[in-house]
């Protein structure tokens, strides 16, 4: 008697558990590549996962839109075999990772699904949402020590530290994807997540075997989505990105998350916009683009209490070497720095081809000592005077003797530039840098620095 009335228990909770319907709908219509779905009224809501059945498969996609009782589907692939009438149902749950120790050294999709051929992945304990709510602002502890990137013009003038957000503004071209590659290498962190965001194909082996390398790989994990990839799979992995971040995160661990490249993440946000009904504004940007846009970048930065940290690195792409372009001047105002690379200090051959003046860090200057502020900010008036005279000295308009400020900054600039130089394989290291930059320019180091309290 007592087994029946277990066995008839257990049927009842599976019952009460088991949906009393389950909504379907059908394709009625698709536009480029917006897919509208009939009768989920009801059981769509924005963000849900909607699985479509085809002659040649299941696609997979998500609600990004609802118009007068049809819902707005965008695709995580190709919809080939799409037609009207097809089957579509909505999936259960989120879309979410399960990261693990066991992902290191691999490189997964915009899902979470294995791209390298490595085989099937092992699934944490813990479902961590795709997309999630930055930390609260009063929860999150303070940025942390200087961080040593091994680049020099980095680690003197534009230093990073645990926790910070520092963007690298650069136009096509100009070394932006190998400065990335030296600071996934050599930058101190525990774990690195790394996001190659509408990358060439042909690019993303060539980072993780020549630029990375073994040693690189097993401390990282690579999420892929290149440039050929739709829109909403180029955004999802930014967003994925951001989720295996923050479950080392939560494991104590200092995080170096690098995303290459932010624009790219808002060029698929503006694809899905638009796609959407949305209006275009600044040059073709819809609004979401520019609210999507701190939603991520938020992610980044130092945990709560008890937590690590995620140190942020991105990459953004500006558009015909603007650098006051629309998405440049709303990721500026929103991390804690910027690195402007640029393209004439790039043409002279000296890499990497940071302004030095154009390049901001918050945390300064504080992160450094006082005898490495007076340091730096006397490195950077020799650089500001060379700067302003180059010209006329090429010219041949200055005559030497004229003023013992300019023609201390044209003896020592040039050595200067020649220290910030770096290869692929030369490694800086920051007490090295400023002891040889000490050298340099005795004189000019000993004058007083600027109060603390004040950013130079």
């Amino acid at each position: 008697m007592t087994a029946a009335v277990d066995l008839f228990r257990a049927a009842a909770a599976t019952l009460r558990d088991t949906p009393t319907e389950e909504r379907y709908g059908r394709v009625v219509a698709a536009r480029g590549a917006l897919i509208e779905v009939d009768g989920l009224a009801g059981a769509a809501q924005i963000g849900s996962r909607i699985r479509i059945s085809t002659g040649k498969g299941m696609i997979e996609a998500e609600v990004t839109g609802l118009d007068a009782g049809l819902a707005q589907c965008l695709p995580f692939s190709e919809a080939q075999g799409l037609a009207a009438g097809n089957h579509a149902v909505v999936a259960a749950g989120q879309f979410a990772v399960r990261p693990c120790d066991a992902w290191l050294g691999r490189m997964v999709d915009g899902l979470g699904r294995p791209v390298d051929g490595g085989g099937a992945l092992a699934s944490g304990n813990l479902a961590r949402p795709i997309r999630a709510n930055p930390p609260l602002a009063a929860t999150r502890s303070r940025v942390g020590e200087r961080v040593e990137t091994g680049v020099r013009a980095l680690d003197v003038f534009v230093p990073l530290c645990r926790g910070q957000r520092l963007g690298l503004f650069a136009g096509s071209g100009v070394g932006k994807s190998v400065l990335l590659s030296m600071l996934a290498r050599w930058t101190k962190c525990d774990v690195a997540v790394i996001g190659l965001i509408g990358e060439r194909g042909r690019e993303v082996q060539e980072f993780v075997e020549d630029d990375l390398g073994p040693e690189g790989l097993a401390r990282s994990v690579v999420v892929v989505a290149t440039s050929d990839e739709p829109a909403l799979m180029r955004r999802q992995a930014a967003w994925t990105t951001l989720a295996i971040a923050e479950h080392f995160r939560d494991q104590g661990l200092n995080v170096l998350c690098l995303m290459d490249s932010v624009t790219r993440f808002a060029m698929a946000q503006r694809e899905i916009g638009l796609a959407s009904g949305e209006p275009p504004a600044t040059k073709g940007y819809t609004p979401t683009v520019f609210a999507e846009l701190p939603r991520l970048l938020e992610r980044a930065g130092p945990g709560a209490a008890g937590q690590g940290s995620i140190t942020g690195l991105f990459t953004v792409l500006v558009d015909g070497d603007d650098h006051n372009e629309p998405v440049a001047d709303a990721v500026r105002g929103i991390l804690d720095g910027h690195v402007v690379i640029t393209r004439k200090i790039a043409e002279r051959g000296r890499y990497p081809a940071i302004d030095i003046l154009k390049s901001v860090s918050r945390t300064l200057p504080h992160c450094h000592s006082a005898e490495e502020n007076a340091i730096r900010l006397a490195a950077r008036r020799i650089l500001s005077t060379h700067g302003d005279m180059e010209e006329m000295v090429r010219l041949g308009a200055y005559k030497p003797g004229s003023s013992a400020e300019v023609d201390e900054a044209i003896r020592i600039a040039p050595d200067i530039e020649k220290l910030l130089t770096q290869g692929k394989g030369d490694r800086g290291y920051a007490g090295a840098t400023f002891d040889t930059l000490a050298g340099l320019m005795e004189p000019a180091a000993s004058m007083d620095a600027p109060p603390m309290g004040r950013a130079a």
